[in-house]
């Protein structure tokens, strides 16, 4: 059930960013986003480490998309502070993808390789998906996709092990079973 929950969360706070982001409506997805990142933190066992996570991937993410807004490689119709900045939407999207990192795409802790093809397969085609809801523009399609691929394809295992380190998920270790000497001083 928490993958269920976890994946329709997102899933609706990506629907609010970028419907917002291209109807020039982009603090709905921000309020989405709150609301998808208080709900994901109040039911993880570990919320401080969630949000951690969150706040990361979010960072990374706005710098990441930055870039690309500031090499004209992407370009957006609204929720931009700066020119050069990525929308506050996109980095709204960001922190609203890391609630999935622990819960839906946790399968990919231990499978780096398959987190790199992944980035670098649906990186670019979420964004396509952007771009035919007019929340993102290519000006250069070609470079724009392999830019993007090329991105992913690190940006995924990235996230990956940050959302290891940061688990607020994590099965709390099991206490660790007494030594024989404990045992004999217990019994005396």
């Amino acid at each position: 059930m928490p993958v269920l929950i976890n994946f329709t969360a997102f899933k609706l706070g990506w629907a609010a960013c970028v419907f917002g982001g291209a109807a020039g409506t982009p603090w709905i997805g921000v309020l989405a986003v709150l609301a998808v990142v208080a709900l994901h933190a109040w039911r993880s066992p570990d919320g401080g480490a969630e949000l951690r996570l969150v706040l990361l991937a979010g960072a990374l993410g706005t710098v990441w998309d930055s870039l690309l807004v500031a090499t004209g490689v992407l370009v957006y119709p609204s929720g931009q502070l700066a020119t050069w900045l990525a929308p506050v939407w996109i980095s709204g999207l960001w922190m609203a993808f890391a609630t999935s990192l622990n819960v839906t795409m946790r399968w990919m802790r231990e499978r780096l390789f398959v987190a790199a093809v992944f980035g670098a397969v649906g990186g670019p085609l979420a964004f396509w998906g952007g771009t035919r809801l007019g929340a993102v523009a290519f000006p250069d399609s070609t470079l724009a996709i392999v830019v993007l691929g090329v991105g992913w394809m690190l940006l995924m295992p990235t996230l990956v092990v940050l959302a290891a380190r940061f688990d607020g998920w994590a099965e709390p270790a099991a206490a660790e079973a007494p030594t024989r000497s404990e045992d004999l001083a217990h019994a005396q």
